[in-house]
């Protein structure tokens, strides 16, 4: 007999819709739901993974510990016991600090560890937390506080409305939306077109997205910037400022005003590689646009002044009437709130890191001291680790950095499915019932969607007896490191989902939900201003102290840069701004079956050509002596890494692009398909000491690269 269940997919932020067909608890398709109130029936090609990741031989379902001989199966009981008592031994010794915490994205996928993880961490007292949010997205949410108030009221491009799109540094086609959450992008995208609008890519490379789109810019990596600064220059100089109806709840247009003063399309054009004209004209075309959005993503948080854009962004679309209105960036109101009230002067550098002394955001470090921390002896010195979801070995900087720390920590413990790269250091690995076995939710991806709706996806199949609910292994930690001696009963997250489902703005229940499997779309995106904003005044903050100034930094960045040009009459011009010693700039790349590295152990995501090369210009690589697929050395200050070239003209000259998740050859990892397809990390490139100094958030988007061929080095 056959049966159908509806859910929602929680690999990637889309939130798509499925059409599962069970035959005697066998899945014999997978499709898209053409009934979802949401994703209207799209896929991707990730969705039919969770057959493979629910069948995968190599998945733990019950706790391993790590011995000389290999891994060994334990009863949940011993292992629960064993990672209390030594916790709390090495905190006793050494200090709540020589704990840390390393949370991945996955983590924020999964209802149970949304909706749990953080009552045990709190209770570990630990000032060493991290998280992949300062290795992605922390200048989103940094630039949100500074100007909204909260961290987590981040605007959402309203691209089902808008006129004009302009997309720095995403590649939504690849990601389906990031802090974006679209499903069907394409489509989408080709209706603003159909419509007569327009959607414009600044991005060094010509990707997916650039090349469904209206025209592309090529631009210099980390010069996003100074762009940013000079469309909002040239919107001033034209005196198109228009706040609409955000204008009696709008400080800090006058300081704005001088903060771009100096930063006109002439003096940039050299550091972006775009004409001075061009931009001129892109300003002007946004300020005109009936309704625009501006959208910065990955590519643009990633780099050294990766905060100071994302707040550019947000101030051109406020300036030019784009912020909370139809077609530009608005805000998600979500049936199940996650915005709570918070003193914004508690949320950054209450402490710094030990070594290098980063700051602290939202309670947690920079990733990329997460690795010296371990390394760096004395007082403070993290002995332990506990990693939730999380492969930081191939997702931080520095990645063989990171393999060395976590060899040297006395203890390990991984909430994870699989042996990876990283979990192959754990004592002990705690595996949770995961994907079609458990309960969805999206807390998070419901408030950074497009639209407004809410979907509940019960378990399709049992957890099997011996297996526990993320929800529950963190539910029992803390019972346990209480000390508390009553029998553990644990609560199911859907308690807490209920509550919150009444108690938000739809007053709808988890049985409405429950009796809704293809969701409920509460409509379109809706001014929110300025009731939703949580600055104290009630005011949107157009310039920042702590961003304002934090532009000396760019400022003395594009000087040095016009120092370093040649002058046109000159006997002796100076050599360009390129290091001598790395002369290229080394970006990444995301592609439609990947999400970061845990999905490579299913045959039909990572079948066909390798999808793990070097990308390069033809005229670079000519230069070179390199020929295509030919297979190179890549250096950096970090490390070297060997992969195959593919020449392509969507590279911008002096730019190379290898993608994100790879390297799974490491020794010890329990991950068949990947292995077989091993390629490369980049992140055993990217460097720890690259970051945005403001914030601490990696810039994984430029970094300085050799390419060495057989015969020549550039």
């Amino acid at each position: 007999m056959t049966t159908t269940h509806f859910r929602t997919c929680n690999l990637c932020e889309a939130m798509c819709g499925l059409d599962i067909k069970v035959v005697d608890s066998e899945i014999t398709s997978i499709a898209g739901d053409k009934n979802d109130a949401f994703s209207r029936g799209h896929i991707c090609p990730k969705a039919v993974a969770m057959k493979d990741i629910y069948n995968d031989p190599n998945r733990l379902k019950t706790p391993v510990r790590r011995t000389a001989d290999g891994w060994e199966g334990i009863s949940w009981a011993a292992a629960f016991s064993e990672i209390i008592e030594k916790t709390q031994q090495i905190q006793a010794k050494y200090g709540n600090n020589a704990v840390g915490v390393y949370q991945g994205n996955p983590s924020i996928h999964n209802l149970g560890t949304t909706l749990n993880s953080a009552n045990f961490f709190r209770l570990l007292k630990t000032k060493n937390m991290f998280s992949a949010t300062s290795a992605d997205q922390l200048p989103h949410h940094f630039a949100a506080w500074q100007m909204f108030g909260h961290p987590l009221l981040m605007p959402i491009p309203d691209i089902d409305r808008t006129d004009f799109w302009l997309i720095f540094g995403g590649n939504p086609i690849a990601s389906n939306g990031s802090i974006m959450s679209s499903p069907d992008v394409a489509h989408r995208l080709a209706a603003i077109q159909q419509r007569g609008g327009k959607v414009i890519v600044v991005d060094p490379r010509r990707t997916e997205t650039a090349d469904k789109s209206t025209a592309h810019f090529f631009i210099r990596p980390n010069a996003d910037v100074f762009l940013l600064l000079a469309l909002i220059h040239v919107v001033f100089a034209e005196k198109g400022v228009n706040l609409g109806k955000n204008a009696d709840y709008t400080e800090g247009v006058a300081l704005l005003e001088k903060c771009v003063a100096d930063f006109s399309p002439e003096a940039v054009a050299a550091v972006t590689g775009i004409k001075a004209v061009a931009i001129r004209r892109l300003a002007h075309d946004f300020r005109t646009a009936k309704s625009a959005v501006c959208y910065g993503r990955v590519g643009v948080s990633t780099q050294t002044f990766g905060t100071l854009s994302q707040w550019l962004i947000n101030a051109l679309n406020v300036i030019t009437d784009n912020c909370d209105s139809e077609g530009g960036a608005m805000f998600t109101a979500p049936a199940f709130e996650i915005l709570r009230k918070s003193k914004a002067e508690t949320l950054f550098n209450r402490w710094k890191s030990r070594v290098r002394g980063l700051p602290e955001f939202m309670s947690e470090l920079p990733v990329a001291a997460m690795a010296e921390e371990m390394l760096t002896e004395g007082e403070g010195q993290i002995k332990a680790l506990i990693t939730s979801c999380g492969n930081p070995v191939l997702s931080v900087s520095n990645g063989q950095k990171m393999d060395k720390a976590l060899e040297n920590l006395d203890f390990m413990v991984s909430i994870d499915i699989y042996v990876n790269e990283t979990s192959r250091h754990a004592h002990i690995i705690l595996p949770p019932a995961t994907g079609l076995e458990v309960a969805h939710y999206d807390v998070t991806f419901h408030a950074l969607a497009i639209r407004n709706t809410a979907k509940y996806s019960p378990p399709l199949f049992d957890k099997g007896a011996d297996s526990k609910y993320d929800w529950e292994i963190f539910q029992e930690l803390a019972h346990r490191f209480k000390g508390e001696t009553r029998d553990f009963q644990g609560q199911a997250p859907e308690t807490v989902l209920d509550f919150g489902l009444q108690a938000g703005r739809y007053k709808i229940s988890l049985q409405q939900l429950k009796d809704s499997p293809h969701g409920l779309d509460f409509g379109a995106l809706q001014p929110c201003f300025p009731q939703r904003l949580f600055t104290e005044d009630k005011k949107i903050n157009l310039a920042p102290t702590l961003l304002v100034d934090d532009l000396a930094r760019a400022q003395k960045y594009l000087a040095d840069f016009q120092a370093q040009q040649p002058t046109p009459d000159s006997q002796n011009p100076k050599p360009d701004n390129r290091n001598q010693e790395y002369p290229l700039i080394l970006i990444g790349r995301r592609h439609l079956r990947d999400n970061n590295s845990w999905m490579h152990n299913s045959e039909r995501l990572v079948k066909g050509r390798n999808r793990c090369t070097l990308l390069i210009h033809p005229k670079d690589a000519q230069a070179l002596k390199i020929d295509n697929q030919q297979i190179v050395k890549v250096s950096s200050r970090v490390g070297t890494v060997e992969l195959p070239v593919e020449l392509t003209d969507s590279m911008m000259q002096g730019v190379v692009c290898m993608p994100h998740g790879y390297g799974h050859g490491r020794a010890n990892v329990r991950l068949d398909v990947a292995r077989k397809h091993a390629g490369v990390s980049v992140n055993d490139l990217t460097d720890e000491y690259v970051l945005d100094d403001l914030t601490g958030n990696a810039a994984f988007s430029n970094v300085a690269v050799r390419v060495i061929s057989n015969v020549i080095e550039i």
